[in-house]
C-alpha cells in the first residue's frame, strides 16, 4: 500500500498543512526557464541548493500542475521519484543526516496554470499578452519545485528565455541579456534572503523607465516596466511614489534593497500584488484618486513589512498588513490627504459597525485576507504610537526594520523589540485587546 503523502510532509503551518516542510530547507534557488508565451508551456530546470535540518530518506517539495521528468541530486541520477497530489517526493539513494548539504536538479515542463485554494486562483496566471505571476500565499509551486513557506528564505537566479520583443522582469538585479534568432535569455541574481511566496515572473512588450532620473534626493532608484502605450500613465499614476519612498524611510528606515520596479499591465487587476523588489499594478490603478494612491503606497510599504520581514508563521500576517495599512494612513497624512488620526477614527467606526468574531493575532487560513486584519492590525500599531509618543513609535519600527533586515518574524519578537526598546513600557498589554480579544477596544486619545 502506499504511504499516504501525509505522512511525508512535516507540516510548516498549519494555515498551509499541505505546503512547506521543515526537514530541510533551501539556501538557493537557481532556475532556468523556457516560457513559450503562444502555447502557455514552461519547460524548466530548477537547482536547489539546500541543507537537511532532520535525518531524512525523502525529500517532499511542492510542484502544482507540472511534470518532473528527470531529477538528479548530488550529481547522481535519483532512481526512485513520484508526484502525489501536489507534491513531489524524492528518494534519497541513503538517509540525509541532519546538517547534510544536498543539491537537487530538477527537470520540468507543462502548462503552468493557477493553484486554487482557499484564497482563489494564485501563482502563474495568463494575460491577454503575456505572464504575470503573484505567488501569496503558496502559488510558487505553480511554476517552480520549491519549500513553499514563508519562513524558508533563499537567494534566487532566475533566468528567463522567451519570445523576442517581450521583456521579462524578476526580482533583483538583471546581470546578462543575450538573444538566439527569435528568442532572448534575460538573468536575474537576487542575493537577499526571498520567501518562495515572493519570487515572481512577469511577462510583457514591456519597456523600463525610470520615476526619479534626476532627482538625487532620492537614493533608490524606481522604475516602471510598462507597455509604450501605457508609459505616460503610469508616470502620471506613480509620480509621488518617489516621495512615498522618502517617507517611508524617514519612518521605517533605510529601503531594505537595492533598487524597486512597478509593473503595470495593460489588463486591469482586481487588486495590486506584492514580491520582492517588485510590485504588480493593472492599468486601472494608475490614477490620482485616493484609492489608487493608497494602494501603491501599501505596496511599496510591503518591501519593509512582508518581504524584508517576513512572519514565520501566516498566523502573524498582521505584520504585513496592518503594519502596511498603516502605511498607507502615514502617506495619507504626509501628502495632505487626511491625517493619521482621522484615518484611524474611519477604520474604527466601520470596524465598530460591523462583526466582532476575528482574532486579528490568529484569524485562521479562510480569514487571514479578511480586511479587518488588515484595519485593525493598524489600530493596533496606532495604540502603540499613541501611548509611547511619536519619537519613541518611530525610533521602534526603525529598530524593527534594522534588528529584523532579511529576516523572519513574529508578533511575540515584535513585543520583545518594543519593550526592550522602550523601557517600562507593556507593549503586550496594549496589543492583546487588538489582536487576541474578538471585542472591539475603544480608540484611544492622543498624548
Amino acid at each position: 500500500m502506499t504511504e499516504p503523502i501525509t505522512k511525508l510532509v512535516t507540516p510548516a503551518d498549519p494555515y498551509t498543512l499541505d505546503h512547506g516542510s521543515t526537514s530541510y530547507r533551501v539556501d538557493r534557488y537557481e532556475l532556468d526557464l523556457d516560457v513559450r508565451l503562444g502555447s502557455n508551456k514552461l519547460i524548466g530546470k530548477a537547482i536547489l541548493r539546500c541543507t537537511a535540518l532532520e535525518p531524512a530518506a525523502q525529500i517532499v517539495l511542492d510542484l502544482v500542475g507540472l511534470r518532473s521528468s528527470k531529477i538528479q541530486m548530488d550529481g547522481r541520477k535519483v532512481q526512485r521519484f513520484s508526484q502525489r497530489a501536489e507534491h513531489l517526493v524524492v528518494t534519497t539513494a541513503s538517509p540525509l543526516k541532519a546538517g547534510q548539504p544536498f543539491v537537487l536538479e530538477i527537470r520540468y515542463e507543462g502548462n503552468p496554470q493557477p493553484r486554487r485554494g482557499l484564497w482563489g486562483e494564485v501563482g502563474w496566471e495568463e494575460l491577454n499578452d503575456g505572464v504575470l505571476v503573484a505567488g501569496q500565499p503558496n502559488g510558487a509551486a505553480s511554476w517552480f519545485p520549491c519549500n513553499d513557506h514563508p519562513r524558508s528564505k533563499s537567494s534566487f537566479r532566475i533566468s528567463v528565455t522567451t519570445d523576442d520583443n517581450y521583456r521579462p522582469v524578476c526580482n533583483g538585479q538583471l546581470v546578462s541579456r543575450s538573444r538566439k534568432s527569435s528568442r532572448e535569455t534575460w538573468v536575474y541574481e537576487h542575493s537577499e534572503p526571498m520567501a518562495t511566496y515572493l519570487a515572481t515572473l512577469q511577462i510583457g512588450r514591456y519597456v523600463m523607465i525610470p520615476l526619479n532620473p534626476s532627482d538625487t534626493h532620492h537614493r533608490v532608484p524606481q522604475f516602471a516596466a510598462v507597455t509604450a502605450d501605457m508609459a505616460g500613465d503610469a508616470r502620471q499614476g506613480l509620480q509621488r511614489q518617489p516621495d512615498m519612498m522618502k517617507t517611508f524611510e524617514d519612518c521605517f528606515g533605510p529601503y531594505p534593497f537595492s533598487d524597486y520596479t512597478s509593473v503595470v499591465t495593460e489588463d486591469e487587476l482586481e487588486i495590486p500584488l506584492e514580491a520582492q523588489t517588485v510590485s504588480i499594478f493593472g492599468r486601472n490603478h494608475m490614477r490620482g484618486t485616493w484609492e489608487a494612491q493608497r494602494l501603491i503606497a501599501h505596496e511599496l510599504s510591503h518591501q519593509w513589512f512582508g518581504n524584508s520581514l517576513t512572519a514565520s508563521n501566516w498566523k502573524d500576517i498582521w505584520l504585513h498588513e496592518g503594519f502596511a495599512c498603516y502605511a498607507e494612513w502615514l502617506w495619507s497624512e504626509e501628502s495632505e490627504t487626511m491625517p493619521v488620526a482621522a484615518r484611524a477614527l474611519a477604520a474604527w467606526k466601520k470596524l465598530d459597525a460591523g462583526p466582532q468574531d476575528l482574532l486579528v493575532g490568529d484569524p485562521g487560513p479562510e480569514l487571514m485576507f479578511d480586511d479587518r486584519v488588515y484595519k485593525r492590525g493598524a489600530l493596533a500599531l496606532h495604540a502603540v504610537r499613541l501611548a509611547v509618543g511619536d519619537e519613541a513609535f518611530f525610533g521602534l519600527l526603525q529598530h524593527w526594520t534594522e534588528r529584523n533586515r532579511h529576516g523572519s518574524i513574529s508578533t511575540a519578537a515584535f513585543i520583545d523589540a518594543a519593550d526592550s526598546f522602550i523601557p517600562g513600557l507593556d507593549a503586550g498589554g496594549i496589543l492583546r485587546p487588538w489582536l487576541y480579544e474578538a471585542a472591539l477596544p475603544p480608540l484611544a486619545s492622543p498624548l
